[in-house]
């Protein structure tokens, strides 16, 4: 979906009745990425739900749905036709609170899930590279910073002045190789210092609790080793280092590893040539992060995901009506495929 579509459907799917939402289900894929037990820190700690809000959703999900383990999507894309209520529940990054809390609600409501890991993180416990340039845009104290390989130099001062220059940069540092990102990121991360310490929502697991979730039966995915676009700035190399490192970690450190999911995930974020290098790793099915159905797919390693709402609301009928963005999904992955 475009974003003025994508507009469009969450204001107006969550006010279509659930019964008459549910007539338009098919099989589809859902994620979230971490789960705290109080109101995330926001504007810095974006990616988490409140427990309360998260058991609402599963709730509804379950009600509404059939939630299945993830080694039965072969089944579910062969006859789309006889599960037209299926739904992958899916979480992203590896945080360690979906053992704290997250997985726990899943546990009491028998919901299968599959935890998507970024192994780099889980490796060496280094914060998301997104969380490092929003604490450095909100917190870093005025002045001029001159980052490795963004130009011009980052300018702070004021609430307006800070906005601009971080939608500046975020856009820049989206095109640049990982090899440059991360010296980018490195610098950014030096003059916030300590500050990623008051986030504790955003520590990865260790991955002693990876195998615990696995032994719990979570199925463990990969999501890329370094959690960064891979898109049309990567290197070949880069790329299949992305998709062949984080398969091998999470082989080697918990058992088999078929599915991958993309960071980001969004059209601008996984080239033609991601998707090859992700096939050619060995991985069965990859996932997106663009919004459809899953029997609208022509590509195993391009399938739409859904990132659920930070608030239950109508959950149901946002999920009942991914439909809508299948004209986008099916345009893009004809033009991966040329």
């Amino acid at each position: 979906m475009t974003s003025l579509s994508g507009r469009l459907f969450r204001a107006t799917a969550p006010h279509i009745p659930t019964p008459i939402a549910r007539a338009f289900s098919a099989p589809a894929a859902v994620f979230f990425h971490g789960v705290e037990s109080a109101a995330p820190d926001a504007p810095v700690a974006q990616n988490h739900h409140e427990k309360d809000e998260f058991a609402k959703i599963a709730r509804a999900l379950k009600a509404n749905f059939n939630v299945l383990p993830l080694g039965a999507i072969d089944e579910v894309l062969r006859n789309p036709g006889r599960h037209p209520r299926a739904l992958f529940l899916m979480s992203d990054d590896g945080y360690a609170n979906t053992l704290g809390v997250a997985a726990d609600i899943l546990d009491d409501l028998r919901l299968p899930w599959t935890l998507f890991v970024s192994t780099d993180h889980i490796d060496t416990g280094t914060p998301n590279p997104m969380l490092i340039l929003r604490l450095f845009f909100a917190e870093a104290a005025d002045g001029v910073y001159r980052i490795p390989h963004i130009y011009p130099p980052v300018a702070l001062a004021g609430v307006a002045q800070r906005a601009s220059e971080e939608s500046r940069v975020m856009r820049q540092i989206a095109e640049l190789d990982a090899r440059r990102a991360r010296v980018a990121i490195s610098a950014m991360a030096k003059t916030v210092g300590d500050a990623v310490a008051r986030y504790p929502a955003e520590r990865f697991l260790l991955w002693d609790e990876v195998r615990a979730l696995a032994r719990r039966g979570v199925e463990i995915g990969a999501h890329a080793h370094w959690h960064w676009p891979m898109n049309g700035a990567q290197s070949l190399r880069t790329l299949r280092g992305q998709a062949a490192w984080s398969k091998a970690r999470v082989e080697t450190e918990v058992g088999p590893c078929r599915f991958f999911a993309y960071p980001f995930g969004q059209p601008a974020d996984v080239s033609a040539q991601a998707w090859r290098a992700v096939r050619e790793a060995g991985f069965s099915h990859a996932f997106t992060t663009v919004s459809g159905t899953l029997d609208a797919s022509s590509n195993r390693w391009l399938l739409p995901r859904y990132g659920l709402p930070m608030r239950a609301g109508n959950v149901a009928s946002l999920v009942a009506m991914l439909r809508a963005g299948n004209p986008r999904l099916r345009r893009w992955q004809e033009e991966m495929a040329a």
